[in-house]
């Protein structure tokens, strides 16, 4: 009976959902200037001798990289569960095609509606946007991997992308915050929404179900598939959506560099965590990506070489020792269960990441923010920043987390 409600309820949310996208799109989405067939015309209009100039040449790799990244890295990283391994790539499959959809409105909305037509102008920057957005929610996705159904997974989805947009608006268009790849935005946000969620949807004998955990060799053999590459992409998640030219290549070099100073402080913690000296593949599959969330704020800064690599050994070490101690704790004494342990990876790595962009921010010279301000203000624009991604991540998730507990009807597991 469980799973014929899955059967009857899905289908019919996922088909009103496509009908009404079908009907929004039409009313306000439109092709931008450089997607538009009248493309020609606007070159001739600004002196574009070549059709090399439009955004899509700058954009399109980087677009590639996300996108495989969000569908192939976060999807194949949580089917290290035996247990729910189909579950965390369909699903995963599932609700970012969701909210791609309802992204590309919200942001819409809120950056890219023109208030002479009404409507919403998109472009290859808007479908990078579109997948940051969703990366937030399938962060919050691995704090309640196995515990809830797939239409509570798209009500989570749905209000996640709309917390994201409007916590994305004030953090960068009223603060004026900078945080090309998303350390606030997307990881802090993401990591303490869906733990608030988590928190919410606690039961009392979850502790019962410890053997619904457990991996076996081919399931973490899969995840690292996804680990793999989500680390070799996570420079262009970075780069992607800032200005062409010297930031964009340092938030590349940047992460490149912190990425691999992660990985090798990771593997020395995980080993000497062993008694055996064996390392730990949940140590792995997700502390050596650390560093890639902690320099999305700080990327296109002057961090320096150096700089980077030492975020990337304070990350390795932070997220290797968070899932040996931080979440047993969280979950012993505050009940949030951390399915893939998004605390370490996202949460915490996040955290960091606008510490050190306020620090940067506000040590950097002035001609860096020319006429915004001092440099100590925009330090503290950072700091406020992740303060607002806080308190939206937390407050929003603890507020859907009681709506999905109404659905508790909705609980029932699919039968994959």
């Amino acid at each position: 009976m469980a799973n014929t409600n899955v059967r009857l309820k899905l289908p019919f949310v996922c088909f009103a959902w496509q009908i009404a996208m079908i009907i929004l799109f039409g009313v306000f989405v439109r092709y931008n200037n450089e997607s538009d067939a009248h493309w020609v015309q606007n070159m001739a209009q600004n002196n574009i001798t070549s059709a090399i100039e439009n955004d899509f040449y700058y954009r399109y790799p980087s677009f590639q990289d996300v996108h495989v990244m969000i569908f192939v890295g976060f999807g194949f990283l949580m089917t290290f569960l035996k247990r729910y391994s189909f579950g965390g790539v369909g699903f995963n499959f599932l609700i970012a095609a969701f909210g791609i959809q309802w992204a590309l409105l919200m942001q819409g909305w809120f950056h890219s509606l023109d208030p002479s037509t009404g409507k919403i102008y998109i472009g290859i920057e808007n479908l990078i946007n579109a997948d940051f957005c969703v990366a937030g929610c399938l962060i919050a996705y691995g704090a309640v991997l196995g515990k809830v159904s797939p239409v509570q997974l798209m009500v989570m989805t749905l209000f996640g992308v709309t917390l994201y947009a409007v916590e994305e608006y004030i953090i960068l268009n009223l603060l004026h915050a900078i945080d090309a790849g998303g350390s606030m935005i997307i990881h802090v946000f993401g990591g303490y929404y869906g733990l608030a969620i988590s928190w919410v949807l606690y039961r009392p004998n979850l502790h019962q179900s410890k053997h619904l955990q457990g991996s076996v060799y081919h399931s973490d053999t899969f995840a690292m598939i996804g680990t793999l590459f989500l680390w070799m992409f996570w420079p262009s998640f970075n780069s992607a959506t800032t200005y062409h030219g010297d930031g964009q290549h340092r938030a590349a070099i940047n992460t490149y560099l912190c990425l691999t100073s992660c990985v090798l402080t990771t593997v020395a913690i995980s080993s000497l965590s062993q008694k055996t000296g064996k390392l730990d593949m949940v140590h792995i599959q997700n502390s050596t990506l650390a560093g890639g969330v902690a320099m999305g704020t700080a990327a296109v800064f002057m961090v320096s070489p150096y700089g980077a690599l030492i975020v990337g050994f304070c990350c390795g070490i932070l997220s290797t020792m968070g899932y040996l101690y931080i979440s047993p704790f969280l979950e012993k004494t505050l009940k949030i269960h951390d399915t893939c342990g998004i605390h370490n990876l996202h949460a915490m790595p996040g955290v960091i990441g606008g510490i050190v962009g306020a620090i940067t921010a506000a040590t950097a010279s002035e001609s860096v923010y020319g006429m915004q301000g001092t440099v100590f203000a925009q330090g503290g624009y950072q700091a406020a920043g992740m303060c607002v991604a806080m308190v939206f991540g937390i407050g929003g998730g603890a507020i859907v987390g009681e709506f999905l507990d109404k659905l508790q009807g909705l609980l029932t597991q699919p039968s994959w």
